[in-house]
């Protein structure tokens, strides 16, 4: 497996690299004041940052993962929040949501205990939540203050704790492998927002949701989706799946990471807000992120569990 990271770990660092010098071209020929360009390379630094972090959680091992993963959900909890009702008869709720609930999601995780994080916030967080607001006797937008609690819990926690979980799967052949999964995941779900960028800007007409994403078009999702797929299919080695079954796949976690990414663009315009958050330099919030994996992960994380854990 060392071998394979660090073969891998050289691509990533050999395409940020190139990513790098091509920018520093552009910004000699068009000129550093152009904001495209500074838009640019505010992202391939912030993604130099983002690289270090994930490689070093990876060395780390499960632990690292793990934790890695909680502080991303608790940004993105956070983040959530804050474009949410919430009143004061909220506040046991969500500090139970960000001091309970999240640690020990993230607990179970780390010990594989399966029958408990793949029930435990959809079920006893959610009838927790409620209980804990009611008990504080205010009713003033009671059901909208709960739903969108419970929501935030179900995205930033539950759903991205699947990434992690992945290291639980015992695959037959694959023992002491399971990174490369998180890898398989979060390389083919970005590179397809990317790819559904390029494509969209080269040859996209027809909006598929002009009033909650102007830019996203069919021909860009079309060719995201297949050219991410494709991308899925060639890294077939270092998954335990066949050409075959890594494409369809990448076919199927492209497909939800793209509905992910329109689902959290219709929040953040109901709520009147360009990204959610500006912790990452050049790239928003944490949620700007993790919104195409939030919906791929626990999708991807079931399919492989069924057909190829020993469960």
């Amino acid at each position: 497996m060392n071998g394979h990271f660090i073969i891998l770990l050289g691509i990533v660092l050999a395409v940020l690299l190139i990513a790098t010098g091509a920018a520093q071209l552009l910004k000699r020929c068009v000129g550093p004041e152009d904001l495209t360009i500074q838009n640019l390379t505010a992202r391939i630094n912030a993604w130099w940052v983002m690289v270090a972090v994930i490689a070093i959680a990876f060395l780390a091992g499960t632990a690292g993962v793990v934790i890695l993963f909680a502080i991303c959900s608790f940004a993105a909890l956070r983040e959530f929040l804050t474009l949410t009702n919430t009143a004061t008869a909220d506040h046991w709720a969500l500090a139970a949501a960000v001091f309970i609930v999240l640690p020990l999601q993230y607990l179970s995780v780390g010990m594989s205990w399966y029958g408990f994080y793949s029930i435990f916030i959809p079920v006893y967080a959610f009838l927790l939540m409620p209980i804990l607001s009611a008990l504080r006797g205010q009713s003033k937008n009671f059901l909208i203050r709960v739903s969108e609690a419970q929501w935030a819990l179900m995205i930033a926690v539950f759903c991205v704790s699947h990434v992690p979980a992945l290291l639980s799967l015992t695959i037959p052949g694959y023992e002491g492998k399971n990174l490369f999964l998180i890898f398989f995941l979060i390389v083919v779900v970005q590179s397809s927002d990317i790819l559904q960028y390029v494509w969209g800007k080269l040859l996209g007409r027809h909006k598929i949701a002009p009033n909650i994403s102007p830019s996203k078009t069919l021909e860009g999702l079309i060719g995201g989706v297949l050219s991410a797929s494709l991308l899925g299919a060639a890294l077939f080695w270092i998954t335990p799946f066949s050409v075959l079954q890594a494409f369809a796949l990448s076919l199927v976690i492209t497909l939800m990471g793209f509905f992910g990414g329109l689902v959290m663009s219709a929040i953040k315009r109901d709520r009147g807000v360009k990204d959610w958050g500006h912790l990452i330099s050049g790239h928003g919030g944490f949620i700007d992120r993790l919104d195409s994996v939030i919906f791929s992960a626990p999708i991807f994380f079931h399919i492989v569990r069924f057909y190829w854990d020993l469960h």
